[in-house]
């Protein structure tokens, strides 16, 4: 039987406009910023629609990404189309929460605004991040857990591409050795701290205190996180998971696996790029996969599923 998975991006792929024809074009999502801006005391319309400096620091870049892939989402449903399941990477778990309808939107885009100011506010000084291009997930593991300092993997995104993450001394260090085993590339990447790395378990704890007075619900349709790949239907094991996932690795390969296994062959990415599309054609020539960032990508979408 077919199955349909509603995936989401995380930062990264941000850019000002995006949203900005669904706000222009639709009802559902101009209610969705202005959900957001309420939530959170800003005008989230202009952060991601006016040119500000704003948008690519983490504690803007999170809830603006959010609403933005929400408002793509409600717009989504509103003309039919429905997941099996659903998942996000890293920030994009927030966008599968809503999918999966586990938290109000006010309280969804508290939380995320609360989680972009606590990761900017943990950042150390000196922390880094970079992609390995070429090694296997089990070869990064070792050598970052045989190089001297903070380092490990940040994110598993598909076969041959992962992150890593930690001290930048560390970082530099583990990249020279994976060079050296054979990696085609290790790129710095352009970022404010060391993402899903043990450096920032105290944004994790603070977002745990924040978590434990949201109203979790159970999930009406299945989602995957990012912490354990795995699906999570009690809500306790929700904020717990939500809070780890903050200084824990992104098992994003492990997730698109899982959902290929369980014979998900449709995947709608919602929310700006094709950094995911992109993943998934590295893994399975046999699966449709649509990207909807524009307005124009939902009437694509919506032909190709005879909606």
């Amino acid at each position: 039987m077919a199955k349909t998975a509603f995936i989401f991006p995380g930062q990264g792929t941000q850019y000002c406009g995006m949203g900005k024809d669904f706000f222009e074009t639709f009802q559902t999502a101009r209610e969705v910023y202005t959900t957001a801006g309420e939530a959170v005391g800003l005008d989230v319309g202009e952060l991601c629609f006016t040119p500000n400096e704003s948008l690519d620091i983490t504690e803007y870049t999170q809830i603006a990404m959010l609403a933005t892939e929400v408002a793509i989402l409600k717009v989504l449903e509103e003309k039919g189309v429905q997941a099996d399941c659903a998942a996000g990477l890293s920030l994009g778990e927030y966008g599968a929460l809503a999918a999966a309808g586990v938290m109000e939107l006010p309280e969804l885009f508290w939380l995320i605004r609360c989680r972009g100011i606590f990761m900017q506010e943990a950042c150390p000084v000196g922390g880094a991040m970079a992609a390995v291009l070429g090694l296997e997930a089990g070869q990064v593991g070792r050598i970052c857990e045989e190089t001297t300092g903070v380092v490990s993997v940040a994110n598993d995104n598909c076969p041959g591409q992962l992150v890593i993450t930690g001290e930048a001394r560390a970082v530099e260090t583990a990249c020279g050795k994976m060079l050296a085993a054979g990696a085609k590339k290790c790129i710095p990447l352009n970022v404010s701290g060391p993402f899903h790395s043990v450096l920032l378990a105290e944004a994790g704890r603070r977002l745990m205190a924040e978590l434990e007075g949201i109203s979790v619900h159970a999930p009406r349709i299945p989602y995957l996180c990012n912490v354990e790949a795995d699906y999570v239907t009690d809500s306790a094991r929700i904020r717990e998971l939500l809070a780890r996932q903050v200084s824990s690795a992104v098992r994003w390969r492990e997730i698109m696996e899982r959902m290929l296994g369980d014979g998900v062959d449709t995947f709608v990415e919602i929310g700006p790029g094709r950094t995911l599309a992109g993943f998934l054609r590295r893994m399975s020539r046999d699966v449709r996969v649509f990207n909807v960032a524009k307005v124009e990508d939902l009437d694509a979408v919506l032909k190709a599923l005879a909606i």
